[in-house]
């Protein structure tokens, strides 16, 4: 494979895009920039009350590296509910979607910035077997069980601590899923750790373990306009996704459990494109599905760079902002917010179809029922094992 360009970023970020494809051996973006980290300023991470939900009390936290960047997080399902990034001429913007309060996210989440679980995505029928036991879960999209059910990782109140690392300022939440708890078995330790670094990255790092046989696999759900958050439709944004092939879906958007190659079909991002070039293609498949990308694709799961592969390159072209994600999941949900209607967001703005765009790295949809099934990832945690699931998001200009 051949490379044809790379972008240099003034955040200490290279991204290798618009290009055929990737190297087999590109240059690891922590080598590819100097940095001079030692000498910036250590960030901070502060807190404050807000709000209360289920009679327990909501924080907000605010975490600043020494760059700039400010991530706003709250306890309550783990959200993101800003994040303040520059564009090409050092103008900041809150990129992520959102809602102005604790109680406007309790009336409508959107799953906007969370922590998708105890198993993000979709169960068909909202029924699963472990060890030939069937449990029951909640039909909360169509026929189908999604992100958790009624009230899944994204709706209760987590235990929060923050403290500053030698890699910037630093939150970490707790929760323990209790057995039974929407359907699932098995008492489940959670815990989701965000890092905002130095150099200028969001990293979240999740993990869990179980007493009992059960189903998990999260995922991190913001909602990206690089534009800014409230700015417009995301289709003139440019995407690379490193992935030969995807898992189709049926009518109700549960995968069918092929495995087909993106070649010559709208899904095909090898290639860097703007998300609007092929989506008048992405017509409506069914009462459940409004048209539009909400696939999951079988990432390469190259270039790697340690233990986590690319997962996703966006830029706007206009702002100049530009993300990479990393991460160590074998699949990622491409969705462009086809369910986004009119939500009010933050300073009076409004979320219109496909005003934001999500990149989910997780277990293929749906796996709770192909367990077995070649070249399908096993998401049945057992006692005694620890699930992991760790990404970086990583900011820069063009």
């Amino acid at each position: 494979m051949s490379l044809s360009t790379t972008l240099a970023f003034t955040a200490p970020v290279a991204i290798a895009l618009f290009a055929a494809s990737f190297a087999a051996s590109p240059v690891p973006p922590s080598q590819a920039v100097a940095r001079g980290d030692a000498k910036l300023p250590a960030g901070s991470v502060t807190s404050k009350d807000w709000g209360e939900v289920d009679g327990k009390p909501v924080h907000l936290w605010t975490l600043k590296n020494g760059k700039g960047l400010e991530a706003e997080i709250t306890d309550y399902g783990t959200i993101v509910v800003s994040l303040k990034v520059p564009d090409r001429k050092s103008v900041f913007a809150d990129i992520v979607l959102g809602r102005p309060s604790a109680a406007d996210y309790v009336a409508r989440t959107q799953y906007f910035g969370c922590t998708a679980g105890r198993c993000a995505n979709r169960i068909a029928g909202g029924k699963f077997s472990i060890d030939g036991k069937e449990y029951t879960l909640a039909t909360n999209n169509g026929p189908n069980h999604l992100h958790g059910g009624v009230k899944g990782f994204d709706k209760v109140v987590w235990h929060g601590e923050s403290k500053m690392t030698d890699n910037g300022p630093q939150v970490a939440f707790t929760y323990r899923a209790k057995d039974g708890e929407e359907g699932y078995p098995g008492n489940v330790d959670v815990k989701v750790v965000y890092t905002l670094t130095q150099m200028n990255e969001l990293k979240v790092e999740m993990s869990a373990t179980t007493d009992k046989p059960t189903i998990v696999n999260l995922a991190h759900h913001t909602y990206w306009n690089l534009a800014g958050q409230g700015s417009g439709d995301i289709l003139g944004h440019v995407l690379m996704i490193p992935a030969k092939n995807y898992t189709p879906v049926d009518g109700t958007l549960i995968t069918t459990g092929e495995i087909k190659p993106v070649a010559g079909t709208p899904l095909d991002f090898t290639t860097a494109k703007p998300i609007g070039q092929d989506f008048a293609k992405m017509a409506s498949t069914g009462k459940d599905d409004p048209g539009g990308y909400d696939h999951n694709f079988v990432l390469d799961q190259s270039p790697k760079e340690g233990a986590m592969w690319l997962s996703a390159v966006v830029v706007e072209p206009k702002s100049g902002r530009a993300m990479e994600v990393w991460s160590n999941q074998p699949g990622i949900q491409f969705y462009t917010g086809n369910f986004l209607d009119g939500i009010p967001g933050k300073d009076g703005t409004v979320y219109n179809k496909n005003g934001a765009l999500c990149l989910e790295t997780q277990a293929f949809p749906d796996s709770a029922n192909k367990q077995g099934k070649a070249s399908w990832p096993n998401v049945v945690l057992q006692p005694g094992q620890t699930y992991t699931h760790n990404m970086v998001h990583r900011f820069g200009v063009k």
